[in-house]
């Protein structure tokens, strides 16, 4: 089982800058660089939606239009680690925020949350305006 844990959400005013962090956890910790890594998220009464992607190796990735040159997808392989950098961030960016793991590295990324194998709990972003 890949357990996943999301941390650095908070409270980020208007125009700010928020850098989220993802990790595998539990007592064996799976090696994250055998997943593509995408980070989803859910604002109260919408549905969860893709936000970006990186692939198993961190050679390329994928955003949203939404937060397409204000956010950055990262990867540490040696940590075990992916990141979210939230730049010039909205108050419409305010949702709960996850990381996934896609098993399926040799296939294209996915911004389809039902093709990801294993969440996080996610970790709450706020806005103030």
């Amino acid at each position: 089982q890949v357990q996943l844990v999301e941390s650095g959400g908070g409270l980020v005013q208007a125009g700010g800058s928020l850098r989220l962090s993802c990790a595998a956890s539990g007592r064996t910790p799976v090696t994250l660089s055998n997943y593509h890594m995408g980070w989803f998220r859910q604002a109260p009464g919408k549905e969860r939606e893709f936000v970006a992607v990186i692939t198993w190796s961190g050679g390329s990735t994928y955003y949203a239009d939404s937060v397409k040159g204000r956010f950055t997808i990262s990867r540490d392989n040696g940590k075990n680690s992916v990141y979210l950098q939230m730049n010039r961030v909205k108050p419409e960016d305010a949702a709960v925020y996850y990381c996934a793991a896609d098993r399926n590295r040799f296939t294209p990324v996915q911004t389809n949350s039902a093709r990801y194998d294993y969440w996080g709990q996610g970790t709450q972003v706020t806005v103030s305006i």
